[in-house]
Parts: C-alpha cells; structure tokens; sequence
C-alpha cells in the first residue's frame, strides 16, 4: 500500500493542509475549503493510497518555499507535484501556471487562452476543482469586470495573495530603480 503523507502549514492567512506522496506534492488546501474532506477522499481514491499523518521531502521542500513565497523571496514554486484531474481541467491548470507573479487574467482570457472561448463555466470549474492553493495559482484569475470571484480558500484570501503579489512587483521595480 501507498502512502499520502499529510501535515498542516500555518501562514499568515491561514491554515492549510498539504500533502504529498513518494512523487511529489498532491494538495494544498486552505483547511476551511468547504469540500475538503471530499478533496482528500478524491485523491486517496485516485493515487489509491492511504493518508496518514507526517511528513516527507516534498512536504518540507514546500513548507520551505511557502514561506519564502509569503516573506517575498520566492515567485515561483519548484517542486514536483501530482495532479489528479480530467484532460481538461490539467490543461486549464497548465495554463494557470503561465500567469506571471503579480499578474491577472480573466476568465475569458483564460478561454481564449486554452483555445475554447466557449468553456468559461468549464474553465471556472477547473479552476475551482484546482487542489493546488498557491501553487498553480487559481487566484489570478478574475471576472472580467475587473471583481474578485469564487476562491475556495475565501475572497478575503484571493485578495490578501494578489496584493502581496502586486506589493513584491512594485518592491522589485523601486528595488531596480534605486540601482
């Protein structure tokens, strides 16, 4: 039998559950997510595998640049992680990973994107199903009037993320300037 190692990483909007296997990380999640428990019964299913409590290198190699993300030293995440989804929402979450830190799309650029302008309620259900917080960064994505919409985690999050995002871009500019 697999295992699913799972631990909870606090950060400053919140606590949130990860977990990893012997290939890489499989979730991260804001603990009051409400269909965590789905989540988690979904991906012990998929990886046929059993969740036990505890840690392994994928799990501390993510508590590290977690922190160094939310301390404004880290943009982007390197480590591998495993994805359990259909084509499609693998493809629109392939798609989120080229948003560029501190950027935003809509969800119809988001369409356009993947090259099926139609599938906006397609993309934003992909994107919610999205078991990767921060990671494949679904809180880039925004209505196209320019509002916050639907973030599991909480709006109050999905801002919170996009400011920090915004304020290290405008720290990195003055940074270059001052050079």
């Amino acid at each position: 039998m697999m295992f699913i190692f799972s631990s909870t990483i606090e950060t400053p909007i919140g606590q949130m559950r990860a977990c990893a296997n012997h290939e890489g990380v499989c979730l991260l999640e804001f603990i009051e997510r409400k269909d965590l428990s789905k989540q988690v019964e979904n991906l012990k299913k998929n990886l046929k595998s059993e969740i036990i409590t505890g840690t392994n290198e994928y799990l501390e190699k993510l508590k590290k640049q977690l922190a160094e993300y939310f301390s404004g030293k880290r943009e982007n995440f390197n480590l591998p992680f495993v994805m359990t989804g259909t084509v499609f929402q693998q493809k629109v979450w392939k798609t989120l990973l080229e948003i560029p830190f501190g950027k935003t799309m809509t969800y119809k650029e988001l369409t356009n994107q993947i090259g099926d302008p139609k599938a906006i309620r397609a993309v934003a259900g992909a994107n919610g199903a999205n078991k990767m917080a921060i990671i494949i960064p679904c809180h880039r994505v925004i209505g196209s009037d320019g509002n916050l919409t639907g973030y599991a985690g909480g709006i109050w999050q999905k801002q919170w993320l996009l400011e920090h995002e915004s304020e290290q871009i405008s720290l990195d500019f003055e940074n270059q300037r001052l050079l």
